[in-house]
């Protein structure tokens, strides 16, 4: 297991706060050798904001980029490799309308966008204004790659440390930690003869690491907010949430039996006693994930299939391959479906899209970064929305 990322949260101001930045750089220097003295790999440390529209106010939403630029040119000096500016909102159109300026201004800096909470019911008007986000976010880079910084938001709350979904909702600093944790569940039950010796097994490391992780932490005398051991994958067999899955018996990620294997992977996280914060749930990135990528690629996975799994505890839709010419319309159906079933089920789920210039459905992707493994372009079996869907109306929905 490796720490995926320190996440310190903070309101920089705008201009930038020197102040401000220098206690967080300090911060981060100590929390990283304090947790690679005890024995973890810590792979990224990371910034993550209020919204920047609470950050600039309505009437400088289009300082945004600057925003971001002068982030990202502090950064070059400082410990943090990324930081997240929080999501768009929708009492503010024009912070989505903002952000792929904002995220051609610089490659570290990442976005999202709310549309739907359990307070606020479903924004169709902000299902659509995300949808727009991506397609044109596609086109910043030739290979669509700029989606990476940005994911639409159904009921994700403020305080946890995985990106693009990251930010802060107090002007008090605080830090959390995001685990890549899918070695665990593949130790854990690879070999086991039951499935509950597995679950108990991986129990046992959530807790056993937990506390460990828990100590330090509060010997660094900041407010934590906890650990979110979603299981989160790399791009290699030994830390796949696929072949966890594939553990279980299922001979491929996607045929029946998968979605049994994702709820008590999911349950196992939420049984175990450490400090929650985030998602910890169940991160199924089609992209980062070696054994998930194959299984797009020849087929058994479908974009359906990561839907339908989060309903049992994933985290959403993540760095999904899609057709260049995806509409914002085919888009806007999709997010709609993850939109409901977070207020539905009463969790918080995101939707990282990445539509590929050039390519259709089936083509294979040619992404060349270290953390991505390359798949196929996923079909999307969807098209615009009719009336009353096709409006822009709030919708509610009740948790069952």
């Amino acid at each position: 297991m490796k720490i995926r990322s320190i996440t310190y949260f903070f309101n920089p101001g705008f201009p930038l706060d020197d102040a401000k930045l220098r206690a967080a750089d300090n911060f981060l220097r100590k929390a990283k050798l304090a947790y690679q003295n005890a024995g973890y790999e810590v792979q990224t440390t990371r910034l993550s904001t209020p919204s920047f529209t609470q950050i600039l106010g309505k009437n400088q939403l289009d300082k945004t980029p600057a925003l971001a630029h002068q982030l990202a040119s502090a950064m070059e000096t400082m410990d943090a490799e990324y930081a997240s500016l929080g999501p768009a909102l929708p009492n503010f159109p024009r912070s989505y309308e903002i952000i792929p300026e904002a995220i051609a201004a610089s490659e570290n800096i990442f976005f999202s966008g709310e549309m739907a909470s359990a307070q606020d019911g479903i924004s169709l008007k902000a299902i659509k204004a995300c949808a727009d986000v991506i397609v044109k976010s596609a086109t910043i880079e030739a290979n669509g790659f700029a989606n990476l910084c940005f994911t639409a938001l159904a009921n994700v709350p403020a305080g946890g440390p995985f990106f693009p979904a990251s930010y802060h909702d107090s002007d008090e600093p605080a830090f959390a930690l995001a685990l890549e944790a899918a070695d665990l569940a593949v130790d854990a039950f690879g070999g086991q003869k039951t499935v509950d010796d597995g679950r108990k097994s991986l129990i046992v490391s959530f807790e056993v690491h937990g506390k460990k992780l828990t100590k330090i932490a509060d010997s660094l005398n900041l407010n934590f907010l906890g650990l979110d051991f979603s299981l989160a994958p790399f791009p290699d067999d030994a830390i796949s949430l696929g072949g966890a899955m594939e553990k279980f018996g299922v001979p491929k990620v996607g045929m029946h039996g998968s979605l049994a294997a994702a709820a008590i992977l999911a349950e196992s996280i939420q049984k175990a006693d450490f400090l929650h914060t985030g998602f910890n749930g169940m991160m199924m990135p089609v992209l980062e994930d070696l054994i998930l990528a194959k299984r797009a690629a020849g087929g058994s996975l479908t974009v359906k299939d990561l839907l339908l799994y989060s309903a049992v505890c994933g985290t959403g839709l993540d760095t999904v391959p899609l057709a260049g010419d995806v509409s914002v319309e085919q888009i806007a159906a999709l997010l709609l479906d993850v939109s409901a079933m977070s207020l539905r089920l009463a969790k918080p789920l995101t939707a990282r899209l990445m539509p590929i210039p050039g390519k259709q459905a089936g083509d294979k992707s040619e992404f060349d970064f270290a953390f991505f493994a390359n798949s196929r372009v996923m079909r999307l079996e969807s098209d615009g929305l009719q009336n009353p869907f096709g409006g822009d109306e709030i919708i509610q929905i009740d948790a069952r």
